[in-house]
């Protein structure tokens, strides 16, 4: 019996695939992996579509291959393990933090400096939603967990602005946490920023778009990238930005912060970092 079902409706771009590793893009509103409300339409379902013979292998205690996970709304780039040896060295650059994954995000406004450090520590909590039910949400708090976020603006205009992110740390929400603590609160987010800026895109407007790693067999450092999002082309023209993918990568475009100080952790995969 297969431990995931396989769903062949859930589609899923492919930016790379080798014996060992597999890269893909996932689209917005797919959740990661099952769970309550979601046991048969996440990207693991399609992903046992195609490669169900290798996740089956790595099983439940090796998150069926997932490294990481992206929040439903967010779309982007995600690392799948094929094997176990893979899996292992990958997991162990997800420790080490050596790992770079970058996100585009659409602000109200933009930073007060074209480039920083987010420091601000984040804690995890569960939120009462509803009279039944609550929510794993984050927040800044003082007793929360070591968490570094680097940022660019690409963009900016009066009315808008087209951010860069790097999260180093894994914190759940992350990189929305962070840009909202510093009062660029991403467009479309129903959790996070300001309320009158909610409904200004179709969805969360943050896509994961580049991911760096050392390939777990050979070694070569991978530098994979994917395009602006077509679902959310519509709101940058309505917003006077020009689309990221089309312009020459500038020479910030590698940032990263250096000599920065954060306490150790293992990686926690099961988290949405978005």
């Amino acid at each position: 019996m297969q431990p995931i079902q396989p769903n062949a409706r859930v589609t899923f771009r492919i930016a790379h695939e080798d014996d060992a590793v597999l890269v893909v893009e996932k689209m917005p509103r797919v959740v990661s992996m099952p769970g309550l409300g979601h046991e048969h339409d996440t990207l693991l379902n399609g992903l046992f579509a195609t490669h169900a013979s290798q996740l089956s292998r790595l099983g439940k205690d090796r998150s069926y291959g997932l490294m990481h996970r992206l929040d439903a709304q967010t779309s982007g780039l995600m690392i799948v393990a094929l094997t176990q040896d893979a899996y292992d060295s990958l997991y162990e650059q997800f420790k080490q933090r050596t790992i770079g994954k970058y996100y585009w995000a659409l602000s109200f406004k933009a930073p007060r400096e074209p480039k920083g450090v987010i420091r601000f520590p984040i804690e995890e909590f569960q939120n009462r939603v509803s009279r039944w039910s609550t929510m794993k949400q984050a927040r800044i708090s003082k007793s929360g967990a070591a968490s570094l976020t680097a940022y660019r603006v690409i963009e900016a205009n009066e009315i808008a602005a087209l951010i860069e992110a790097r999260p180093v740390t894994g914190r759940l929400h992350q990189v929305r946490v962070h840009l909202d603590a510093i009062g660029c609160g991403i467009l479309g987010d129903q959790i996070y920023g300001p309320r009158a800026t909610s409904e200004a895109a179709p969805r969360l407007a943050l896509h994961a778009h580049r991911i760096q790693f050392d390939h777990p067999t050979t070694g070569d450092r991978l530098d994979l990238s994917c395009g602006w999002p077509s679902d959310l082309r519509k709101v940058l023209n309505r917003l006077s930005l020009r689309r990221p993918d089309l312009a020459p990568r500038s020479k910030d475009a590698g940032h990263q912060p250096t000599g920065e100080a954060v306490s150790e952790e293992n990686p926690t995969l099961s988290q949405d970092e978005s």
